[in-house]
């Protein structure tokens, strides 16, 4: 009988520098933005994007607001995907080696892919860790882990996850993590904030090209044209935590942080709507970021600090930022059912 091929998992996030300052800050946005899955403009114009308005500013921007967060160990999201790579291995010890990526900086996925080769792995099980299916991040991690694989002379088979945002395991961990926060917090209102993308990648997953931002309940419902939509997924994310966690309509909000440039984003806004629930009296509010499995620049600065200022200057009284997944032990189980299953 022949001995079953030796399994590989790959658990892909996005990126993080490797230090809070300015020049590695700028080397990982220059890696990021010039994703044409990122900036999906012409090549020209992507280049004096970066060239003249982006480069120049943002990298001390972003390094300052990464020194606020960073912490003796590094950047917490690697820190926290190291510790989900490290729980997840021993769990699969006798069915997979496990090696962890990410799309931008490092640890990259060709050297990723390189250790799970010099391991002896037969097959591949990749599992890109982003609840909402988006052209700019699973999208973009999928087509380099192809074109990582296609560089090879064998090319291994390879099978990949895919978006997990109606998943019950995550939904179910998420509302574990999120409910005895909000309860300490007294918050009398959830707030569930998203990545946000631009409005022209949205409809470019919208096969049909009427559907998607055409109307104002276009994310209500699933249907064939919004399948990849991200918004729609968002929202259905929303929905399925907020009934878990007995929110009654009113009682929560969906929003959309972190956008970039003067084009139009995905709405509504993060950064508009914490102030605007304040002034609607808002006394106590709960924030949850279901796009992000790991806590990170988004979570704990955009929100936790920059958002929390906002919302108190504004009249709250208190914003708790719930954690992310990180390395819970529900989550871990979650990731290793995820990849069993993508792997049969």
């Amino acid at each position: 009988m022949r001995p079953a091929a030796k399994k590989g998992l790959l658990l892909i996030n996005l990126g993080t520098p490797d230090a809070p300052t300015t020049g590695a800050v700028r080397r990982y946005l220059r890696e990021f933005l010039s994703d044409p899955r990122v900036i999906d403009i012409n090549p020209l114009g992507r280049w004096l994007l970066l060239t003249l308005f982006i480069l120049p500013k943002r990298p001390r921007v972003s390094a300052a607001a990464y020194q606020k967060i960073w912490t003796d160990r590094g950047s917490p999201l690697l820190v926290h995907s190291q510790e989900l790579a490290h729980k997840v291995a021993l769990e699969l010890e006798s069915e997979f080696e496990v090696e962890l990526a990410m799309r931008y900086g490092r640890p990259s996925i060709q050297g990723a892919v390189d250790r799970l080769r010099r391991k002896g792995i037969q097959q591949l099980v990749a599992l890109p860790l982003y609840p909402q299916h988006a052209a700019s991040s699973t999208g973009s991690s999928v087509h380099a882990v192809y074109r990582v694989l296609g560089g090879a002379w064998d090319v291994l088979p390879v099978k990949i996850g895919g978006a997990f945002h109606s998943d019950p395991d995550f939904l179910e961990v998420f509302a574990q993590v999120g409910d005895p926060v909000i309860k300490a917090a007294r918050a009398e209102h959830v707030l569930f904030s998203f990545h946000g993308l631009p409005q022209r990648q949205v409809r470019k997953s919208d096969p049909s090209g009427g559907h998607c931002l055409h109307s104002a309940d276009c994310c209500d419902r699933r249907v064939a044209a919004n399948v990849n939509c991200y918004r729609a997924q968002a929202f259905e994310t929303a929905r399925a935590l907020a009934q878990r966690l007995g929110l009654a309509e009113g009682a929560y909000e969906i929003s959309f942080q972190s956008r970039l440039g003067r084009t139009p984003w995905i709405q509504p806004y993060t950064d508009l709507l914490l102030p605007a629930l304040a002034k609607r009296g808002v006394k106590r509010l709960a924030v949850m970021c279901p796009s992000f499995v790991a806590d990170c620049l988004e979570t704990l600065e955009e929100i936790g600090i920059r958002g929390r200022e906002s919302f108190l200057a504004a009249g709250g009284e208190e914003l708790v930022l719930v954690p992310s997944l990180n390395s819970h032990p529900a989550w871990v189980q979650a990731v290793v059912r995820m990849a069993r299953r993508t792997a049969a």
